[in-house]
């Protein structure tokens, strides 16, 4: 068994879209990024990544290269599940937190599991997602950015580390 913990933010920019967890979620302002800056599962994709040892999103996915330039998320996940592949490597678990002020994202959850486990290719019982306000506190509190944090667990598939 091996535990990953990642932590992704981003500013919350006009002009952008919001994408959380592979969901849209309409609202004035999007995440500030050269993917398409979804916090979650760039959490999601360095604890993936942290719990095999594969240093982090940027070192696979750096901001400098024009491929990753608007992309997807998901497009990034998929290609962390192909490292998990080749690793020998299954999920057992993800747990994550969303700490936003605004918007309310409590009825996009379903949608936000149900993408992360089809891109993952396991059940959505294995993805856990909360989300919180930071009470009015910091830089998430003022509405200005969006935080989230992931742990996930590998079980390995070949039944050795």
């Amino acid at each position: 068994m091996r535990i990953g913990f990642g932590f992704d933010v981003h500013p919350l920019v006009k002009g952008r879209r919001l994408f959380l967890g592979g969901a849209e979620i309409p609202y004035a302002l999007g995440l500030d990024g050269h993917s398409d800056a979804d916090v979650l599962v760039h959490a999601i994709c360095d604890s993936l990544l942290g719990a095999m040892g594969e240093r982090d999103i940027g070192h696979h996915f750096p901001n400098s290269d024009p491929r990753y330039l608007g992309i997807s998320s998901l497009r990034l996940l998929e290609e962390v599940r192909e490292i998990m592949i080749r690793r020998s490597f299954r999920l057992g678990n993800l747990d994550t937190t969303v700490v936003a002020e605004e918007p309310k994202i409590a009825p996009y959850l379903p949608e936000m599991i149900a993408k992360i486990a089809q891109t993952l290719r396991v059940s959505p019982a294995q993805v856990n997602i909360k989300a919180t306000t930071a009470e009015g506190l910091g830089f998430v509190g003022e509405k200005k950015g969006i935080v989230a944090y992931a742990v996930a667990v590998l079980l390995s598939a070949s039944g050795e580390e």
